[in-house]
């Protein structure tokens, strides 16, 4: 049921990476500090390096850190596993904490608060048409109609592969707008998902391209989310899963991350994890966080309470 659909390397073949410390390193040395809209002061690069991540070399989830800390009372669901629910409520359309968490991600009571949501006209708990969720299942057009923009781009890819045009938007710009005369509707901005998908000689690249990253805490899941994203898309094409490339245009360690940022780059890079993936799904908008399975993942310790910006 489970495959190595990306025909991952044995571990003993891969590449230790080291892509991940340099975007922090990079950061660490040329970020300007910024005033934040969450209050606290950032370090800031705009359009750093990409990162690109061959997956025959491993599925990029990130060693510096463990993303795969136990289940508990505290955490039900694994990090790894909440950031692959969280992707795939989005492409289902999930815009309420009770959708989101329906899919095994907890993370999002914060961003949802009554004081939030009534700020902006919404229900409590609604995080608005102007979210992922909305925005990539049900994107508004000027029929009056929604516009499901993951199932239209599966079915492109099967017909017309070759095109340049596989694009995909979370950004709806009428909510998004926080103008006089204006009431923005969605709790936060979207800060990742601008996906661009080429197919050539039938290998799959997704390109990521994420307007605002939390680089210590938020792009890890981000990596993991969209790389699984790549896999499954591939998968229900006919694809082969070849490479998922993320981009930024504002990257950014909060000024009270930055020790927690350098006792990650303090530790020695290893190779990158395997996944698989539950062949059995046909549909993108069947999958789950369970139907991925990691194995070979050998990070190190966790690093307790890192802040995050909210």
């Amino acid at each position: 049921m489970f495959e190595n659909i990306a025909n991952m390397r044995p571990v003993s073949e891969r590449k230790a990476d080291i892509q991940y410390q340099g975007l922090l390193e990079e950061i660490l040395k040329k970020g300007v500090k910024s005033k934040s809209q969450q209050g606290v002061d950032a370090l800031t690069v705009i359009g750093p390096k990409n990162l690109r991540f061959k997956l025959e070399n491993g599925f990029p989830i990130i060693n510096e850190r463990n993303m795969a800390p136990k289940e508990s009372d505290r955490l039900p669901v694994t990090i790894w596993k909440q950031a692959i629910g969280e992707i795939f409520a989005f492409v289902n359309g999930a815009r309420t904490l009770e959708q989101i968490r329906s899919f095994g991600c907890n993370w999002w009571d914060p961003w949802a608060t009554e004081d939030k949501c009534r700020s902006r006209g919404l229900e409590t708990g609604d995080l608005g048409p102007g979210s992922y969720g909305a925005a990539f299942h049900d994107f508004p057009t000027t029929e009056g109609e929604s516009y499901n923009q993951f199932g239209g781009i599966v079915q492109q890819i099967k017909e017309r592969p070759h095109l340049r045009t596989h694009f995909i938007t979370p950004w709806v710009p009428q909510y998004t707008a926080r103008i006089e005369g204006r009431q923005q509707k969605v709790t936060i901005c979207p800060c990742h998902g601008w996906v661009h998908i080429r197919v050539i000689d039938n290998k799959l690249t997704l390109h990521m391209i994420q307007r605002s990253a939390d680089v210590p805490v938020g792009v890890p899941s981000n990596m993991v989310q969209y790389a699984a994203l790549t896999m499954a898309i591939a998968h229900v094409t006919g694809t082969v899963p070849y490479e998922f490339v993320h981009s930024f245009s504002d990257a950014h360690i909060y000024v009270n991350q930055v020790d927690a940022v350098k006792t990650m780059l303090e530790r020695e890079p290893k190779p990158l994890a395997t996944m698989k993936i539950n062949t059995k799904k046909k549909s993108l908008f069947d999958f789950r966080k369970d139907d991925f399975e990691l194995s070979d993942y050998n990070p190190h310790p966790g690093i307790k309470a890192i802040p995050v910006a909210i």
